[in-house]
């Protein structure tokens, strides 16, 4: 589905939602349950996915299972009036979920200004349109202020590894140059430069990282903690020639905010901005 598609199913979607809010609402992306609950619609939210851990409250409601897998059992047992997905996630989702006779909206995601249209779109169709309002623009003068605090600095090359083999530099997945998560590296003062993808995220080679060879790489692997074996970034004095490497420059993040595209991308820039540039207060 192109973008423009997209745009206009989600304005057909909030067409037929905005005149009675949906009571019962299943999210499938932890994303979404994030926003939902920034907007003040969380009260609406019966069942959400194993991957959605925030806000804290999201441990008393009934999961419906994997991100990319979920039950459509237990999906219709919750008797939704509204089931909420992200764009990658119809794909596998939403054919299914229409079968059940159930109204599925998809959402985009990719990028920051994806993140605002979403709060926004999801406050309409809540009925919460003036705190999604709000919630967007607290999220664009947060970031803006963390633009502002890096302005001026250098801006080292960094690589955001987002999946690899545990314990091993094998099968090395980055957040490519087109995904929030590089627009956030921008922001907090570095210099992604990561390959593009079409979906946000692409492998890479040792090879093409060696001549990458960036000054700083951030290591995230979402999962438990014991997804590594011991510290989580032993395995890069496999590559003692990259210059993050020889530099000390490696850094693991494991905060489970990060892969998410809320409004709690703020909390992922200033986590980017202090690893960056750790001389700035």
């Amino acid at each position: 589905m192109t973008r423009r598609a997209l745009i206009l199913a989600l304005i057909g979607a909030i067409g037929c939602c905005a005149a009675e809010p949906p009571r019962r609402i299943v999210s499938l992306s932890p994303d979404i349950t994030e926003m939902l609950y920034g907007i003040g619609a969380f009260a609406q939210v019966v069942g959400v996915s194993d991957y959605c851990t925030y806000p804290p409250e999201v441990k008393k409601l009934p999961s419906v299972g994997a991100w990319d897998n979920p039950s459509l059992e237990k999906i219709a047992a919750m008797r939704p009036d509204l089931v909420l997905s992200d764009v990658a996630q119809a794909q596998l989702v939403e054919d299914h979920v229409k079968a059940l006779g159930l109204k599925i909206v998809a959402v985009p995601d990719h990028t920051i200004d994806d993140v605002y249209a979403t709060i926004v779109s999801l406050g309409r169709i809540t009925g919460h349109a003036d705190a999604a309002a709000k919630l967007a623009a607290d999220t664009r003068r947060q970031l803006q202020q963390v633009s502002q605090k890096a302005a001026g600095l250098s801006r080292p090359s960094v690589i955001m590894i987002v999946d690899r083999t545990p314990g091993t530099l094998n099968d090395l997945y980055t957040a490519a140059d087109t995904s929030f998560l590089a627009e956030l590296v921008s922001i907090a003062g570095g210099h992604s430069i990561a390959p593009k993808a079409a979906i946000g995220y692409g492998k890479l080679s040792k090879e093409d990282l060696l001549a990458l060879n960036p000054d700083i790489i951030l290591d995230f692997v979402h999962g438990t903690p014991s997804r590594f074996a011991g510290n989580p970034i032993e395995a890069w004095s496999e590559m003692p020639e990259l210059r993050a490497v020889k530099k000390h420059q490696v850094h693991a993040v494991n905060e489970d905010f990060v892969p998410h595209a809320s409004q709690r991308m703020v909390e992922t820039a200033r986590l980017f901005a202090r690893l960056i540039h750790p001389e700035v207060p």
